[in-house]
């Protein structure tokens, strides 16, 4: 007598592709799905190898500074023209001894300002958007999700800071903290400040990304399912909502570190970011001015370390949001 048909569609499915040899079905995760999107673009991948690269090789500047290199501050007359203050030999006075050539004038190494410069710029560059995204992420999600006048105040208070004039405010807030302030001194000082400009004034930004993001899910079915529960509002904000707004955080992140890569290169082109003889890569943009002429590779350096570092972030956090992104094709 045949057993009864009392066998789900799911389970027989299973079961007709475990007799054929293929093994139970399993299903993959959304971090699977987006881990298999994702190393299929090689461009992403790329940039990804890159950015890695570059903040083991900034954490590790010390260390190769002293196999590869010498100190950023060290002078080395003796590889300097004493007539026209220019590198001796050729592309910059490159060697084995200086990888990257050295710097007009005094002869300091340049690969090991470059991975000095490194240090700073990933340092403000990541407190600075961790800042922007702690502050957007609070505001975005109590404007998305409680609406009313707490989704008017913050979104106005929003078009105040986008309008700001953020790059003047810079340039004057950091001309006048030079020496001592809030306790601090010297490069610590220097570092706050940047990180609270840069920071601070960006998070609407993100704001907006996640305001957009919370209006939409705030909608969905788990979310009524966990008010009809009789869930709390934090509950909701942080166990129902803030899962779902990982996969946007990360993807506005990664974007977001490379243009505050750009902002405190120019500030320290003006002359209102870090201090020498500090390195920094917008620093030695504005002394390669006066010798890209006679000395193009000078410029060269610190240029070529700006773009790859923007640029690799730029397509890792491109390929990111193609990956995360569940419409994308």
């Amino acid at each position: 007598m045949a057993a009864p048909l009392d066998v789900s569609p799911v389970e027989a499915t299973a079961a007709s592709a475990a007799a054929l040899g293929g093994g139970a079905i399993e299903g993959r995760s959304l971090s699977q799905i987006a881990w298999r999107r994702f190393r299929r673009d090689k461009v992403a991948i790329g940039g990804g190898v890159v950015v890695i690269l570059l903040v083991i090789t900034a954490f590790l500047a010390p260390v190769l500074t002293k196999h590869f290199g010498e100190s950023p501050d060290t002078f080395n007359p003796g590889t300097i023209n004493p007539n026209l203050e220019i590198p001796l030999g050729r592309f910059g006075g490159i060697s084995l001894n200086h990888l990257l050539g050295v710097e007009p004038s005094n002869g300091r190494d340049l690969f090991s300002r470059v991975l000095y410069g490194a240090q700073i710029s990933l340092l403000i560059a990541f407190l600075a958007t961790l800042l922007s995204v702690a502050i957007g992420v609070v505001l975005g999600i109590i404007a998305g999700y409680f609406g009313g006048w707490q989704d008017a105040l913050i979104s106005r208070t929003m078009d105040v800071f986008l309008a700001f004039p953020l790059l003047i405010f810079a340039i004057a807030l950091s001309s006048v903290v030079q020496q001592r302030a809030f306790g601090l001194t010297g490069n610590t000082l220097h570092v706050s400040v940047l990180v609270f400009i840069i920071g601070f004034f960006n998070w609407p930004y993100m704001g907006r990304i996640i305001r957009g993001q919370t209006l939409s899910l705030r909608e969905r079915e788990y979310v009524d399912a966990a008010r009809s529960l009789g869930a709390r509002s934090n509950y909701i904000l942080f166990h129902e909502l803030f899962p779902n707004l990982v996969a946007p955080i990360l993807v506005y992140s990664t974007l977001l570190i490379p243009a505050n890569i750009l902002f405190e290169a120019a500030l320290s082109f003006l002359g209102v970011g870090i201090q020498p003889p500090t390195p920094s890569w917008g620093a030695m943009l504005f002394d390669a001015v006066n010798w890209y002429q006679v000395d193009p590779e000078y410029m060269l350096v610190p240029g070529l370390a700006i773009f790859i570092t923007v640029l690799a972030f730029n397509l890792f956090g491109d390929g990111l949001r193609d990956a995360l992104d569940p419409r994308a094709r």
